[in-house]
């Protein structure tokens, strides 16, 4: 989102019937202190859930307009709502003016909702990027207007590669071997991932502290003490030191397996991820949302637990609340670990993406008009007499 999507289909052109922000604006202009931003950082942006989480000291509630009429708000204690709005991920899905105006519709709901349950609230309306950027030109002297333009493209895309060519370098660079427990001769526990990261609050403050140098790495050798594994549970213990000023500070992994009989197979959960430093234990959950079949790794592009959170704090009162854990591209397996090597991957992104659910049905909907053309062909028959034009015309009398 960006403030040129407000002035393009705001209807700032003297087309005010055609807006799509129709609920924002009738709430902007009843609001007694309203505030708009042109622009804001994009880190500022994603941590803006995490920033309100700490000043309200109250986990988030990810909602959808219609279960908020379900839910029975009380002004005399805070509250945290979520709610994602639709998007696109293409021109070739949605139009632009479709995916506000769904939004639009998604905040007049809300709103409605709000003010029937009569409490104080306050909303904020962001997105997690811009939708366009500018790029920035340089204006050298000596250069003509349309010259100084090219230019400033070329140098933009110049740029850019650069940036694409530092970063497959870096990824090139961060090839390493996955973190192993072995039991005995074997190995039963494999973990790998590209970032390791935890940030602690301090006095309104996030410090961040990175634990992938010293997890991975050519010749980096982890700290495994107190890691366990046996056919249905297993621990993987990574042991620090002087992590964000205190001087033991563990990472730790819980892991169980179990048969269902629904599906009939085993799965392994990743129930929890604990923290412990001080003698103080920090545990977030994450049975709910992270598994995979027992003979499968898991992989993730990015586990948090502030940011489309997998993991959640397990009370509004446990240590969890002050700590943010991030993991990038993470890869783990807890059971039925063969040599070095992770079994096929279960990632956490679904198979069937919207684009893909368009495609077959798109698909279908054409096979079925095809089919049905067909069907219509075959059914056509053909005449089996004819009249003979040489032949006598037929008369047919008529007789009163």
């Amino acid at each position: 989102m960006s403030i040129e999507d407000f002035t393009m289909y705001g209807g700032a052109f003297g087309n005010k019937q055609d807006s799509v922000f129709p609920n924002l604006e009738g709430a902007l202009m009843s609001s007694s202190s309203p505030l708009v931003l042109p622009a804001v950082s994009w880190p500022a942006s994603n941590a803006v859930i995490g920033q309100l989480q700490d000043q309200l000291e109250t986990s988030p509630l990810y909602m959808d307009p219609e279960t908020l009429s379900q839910l029975r708000l009380n002004a005399s204690s805070a509250a945290l709502l979520v709610f994602r709005l639709p998007y696109g991920i293409g021109a070739d899905l949605m139009s632009a003016k479709e995916i506000l105006s769904g939004n639009d519709e998604v905040i007049g709901q809300v709103l409605s909702t709000m003010k029937t349950q009569s409490v104080p609230y306050t909303a904020i309306y962001t997105a997690l990027r811009p939708s366009r950027e500018a790029a920035s030109l340089s204006m050298e002297a000596g250069l003509g207007g349309g010259r100084s333009l090219l230019q400033a493209r070329g140098g933009y895309r110049e740029r850019e590669g650069e940036r694409e060519r530092q970063r497959k370098t870096k990824d090139k660079a961060g090839i390493y071997s996955p973190v192993e427990f072995k039991e005995g001769e074997d190995t039963c526990i494999l973990l790998w991932a590209k970032g390791l990261s935890v940030s602690m609050l301090r006095s309104g403050r996030w410090e961040d502290h990175d634990l992938t140098p010293s997890t991975f790495g050519e010749g980096v050798s982890p700290k495994l003490h107190g890691s366990t594994c046996d056919k249905t549970k297993a621990r993987l213990v990574l042991n620090y030191e002087y992590v964000l000023s205190h001087r033991n500070f563990k990472l730790i992994f819980v892991m169980s397996q179990r048969h269902y009989q629904v599906s009939a197979r085993r799965w392994f959960t990743l129930d929890a991820v604990e923290l412990e430093y001080d003698g103080i234990k920090a545990t977030f959950n994450g049975s709910r949302n992270i598994y995979a079949p027992a003979e499968y790794s898991y992989r993730c592009d990015s586990i948090t637990n502030f940011r489309w959170p997998l993991l959640i704090p397990r009370s509004s009162k446990d240590p969890a609340n002050q700590w943010r854990v991030s993991f990038d591209d993470f890869q783990i397996q807890g059971f039925n670990v063969t040599g070095s090597e992770f079994s096929y991957a279960s990632d956490c992104a679904g198979f069937f993406s919207p684009g893909i659910w368009m495609g077959l049905m798109t698909s279908l909907l054409m096979v079925l008009v095809l089919t049905y053309g067909l069907h219509m062909i075959m059914q056509l028959r053909t005449m089996d007499r004819f009249d003979d034009p040489k032949g006598p015309a037929i008369s047919v009398p008529q007789t009163e």
